[in-house]
């Protein structure tokens, strides 16, 4: 549909923002809300011509960011935090609108996007060069840490403050630039952040927010990485997208920070508190209807305790997701459908639904109510796909082996979990399991600021948060000089 820049201002249209300024492309495509079913609003379809605009103003303004004061970028951060504090309710009904997201997920993702950037902010100051000692001793060296240059940032809708927070601040901090790629699903949601930022006091053009259609996706992702302004791309998302933007980057020399899909074990040992683990492979399977890269979708258990643990995880789901209440929500009728054939491929291949029914009709199409499958074998499609939805397997083992042998057969390594009264055990798994993250006695999602997130194998490389992630975002060089 193409919309005069007139007409998109008097229309509920997101307008992109290039340079500070909303800017209103002739073309736009429908926000569907999973909510309603219908057409939420419309945004922007960024053209080629604007994906080089906000990189032209990502690159003119870092003339001047990379040279601003730690204590300026800091109080910028910090003030944004507090306005998001400010702002929680509207941010909150944003994303549930958008995405559908029940207010609780949304209220998590604002408040969570809230305390990184605070953390960010925090540890601004603490970035250093060093000063090393060499060998010649009329010879000094400077090691320096500079920033990149213009950042590409590519977040999803899942969790969009969080994770488009995480992909600005960083880079942000560290002196670079950024042109945010928003993600189709969940524009408003994205641009509302950005003008937390913006209301912060963050110059033009330090970040601009783009979007696009799916025709064009293709297009406008290659011609950015291409873009010789920018110098760093990060990525979040599918690890199927994931490949295309690795070997984009690599085509053109440049770095890349990807953190990718999950299909996470939870491993559950016979000498486990099993109303523990019950609940938090519950809790780490269906949260926000498992629609989170680090969500529970493989439960491991021991055969001594296999029987009685599932009568306490099928009595867990039906308290946090009792049948009399509203089902979850998923962004889109799509996922409901890939979940749906998921299951039934399996079933058609021996596996056994015990909690929940995949033939049940919900009154929208994007409902889906949790289901938990047995009997999983190699052979199904759920065994290696990442669901990205309420479905969880479980899985019988006698052994340590065994159960590592499980835990480590996936393409995926981003997270896990492990439940065990005995500490030695818990952190011989640890070891054990191929994944960035491995946590005991609780549930597989855990995301904070304080802790480095990412993955290995094919949930991709980098990290973010904490110190590890800020020095992302930096690159050193050497200087040398005789005395």
């Amino acid at each position: 549909m193409r919309m005069s820049s007139e007409e998109a201002k008097d229309s509920i249209v997101v307008p992109l923002i290039i340079n500070g300024r909303d800017h209103y492309p002739e073309r736009s495509f429908d926000v569907t809300s999973p909510v309603t079913g219908k057409v939420a609003h419309r945004c922007g379809a960024a053209t080629l011509a604007d994906a080089a605009a906000a990189v032209d103003a990502a690159a003119a303004a870092f003339k001047t960011w990379r040279r601003a004061t730690p204590s300026l970028r800091r109080d910028i951060l910090l003030r944004a935090a507090e306005i998001m504090r400010q702002r929680s309710d509207e941010l909150v009904r944003i994303e549930s609108d958008e995405t559908g997201a029940a207010r609780p997920w949304a209220l998590f993702d604002v408040d969570t996007a809230t305390e990184l950037i605070k953390d960010v902010a925090g540890r601004i100051s603490a970035m250093e060069g060093s000063f090393p000692t060499l060998t010649d001793p009329d010879t000094s060296g400077i090691v320096l840490r500079e920033p990149y240059g213009v950042v590409l940032s590519v977040a999803p809708w899942n969790a969009p403050y969080i994770l488009a927070a995480r992909s600005i601040t960083g880079p942000v901090a560290a002196g670079n630039t950024v042109v945010l790629k928003a993600s189709e699903l969940a524009p408003k949601s994205m641009r509302a952040l950005v003008s937390v930022f913006h209301e912060a006091g963050l110059p033009n053009g330090v970040v601009n927010m783009i979007a696009h259609d799916r025709d064009t996706a293709a297009e406008i992702t290659a011609a950015l990485i291409a873009n010789p302004h920018v110098r760093k791309i990060s990525f979040t998302g599918s690890t199927n997208v994931g490949r295309v933007i690795g070997r984009l980057a690599g085509e053109h020399l440049k770095p890349v920070i990807l953190e990718l899909g999950g299909k996470a074990p939870a491993i559950v040992w016979e000498d486990a508190d099993l109303d523990v683990a019950a609940q938090q492979c519950a809790l780490g399977a269906f949260l926000h209807g498992g629609q989170i890269c680090m969500a529970t979708e493989r439960i491991i258990v021991h055969k001594k305790i296999k029987s009685q643990f599932r009568e306490k995880l099928k009595a867990a789901v039906d308290d946090m997701f009792p049948s009399a209440g509203p089902a979850p929500i998923l962004v889109n009728e799509a996922a409901v459908r890939r979940n749906k054939a998921l299951v039934e491929n399996a079933t058609s291949k021996g596996a056994t639904v015990i909690f929940g029914d995949v033939s049940a009709r919900e009154p929208r199409g994007a409902e889906l109510r949790p289901i938990i499958i047995d009997r999983v074998t190699p052979d199904m499609d759920i065994y290696k796909t990442e669901s990205f939805g309420p479905t969880v397997s479980l899985y019988e083992i006698e052994t340590e082996e065994e159960a590592l042998e499980l835990a480590n057969d996936s393409d995926y390594g981003l997270t896990s979990a492990v439940f065990t009264g005995d500490l030695r055990r818990g952190l011989r798994f640890a070891r054990g399991i191929e994944s960035g993250a491995v946590h005991i006695n609780n549930m597989t999602v855990h995301d904070e600021s304080a802790l480095p997130h990412g993955g290995t194998k094919s949930s991709g490389f980098g990290r973010f948060n904490s110190s590890a992630g800020l020095d992302e975002w930096v690159r050193t060089k050497t200087i040398t000089f005789k005395h």
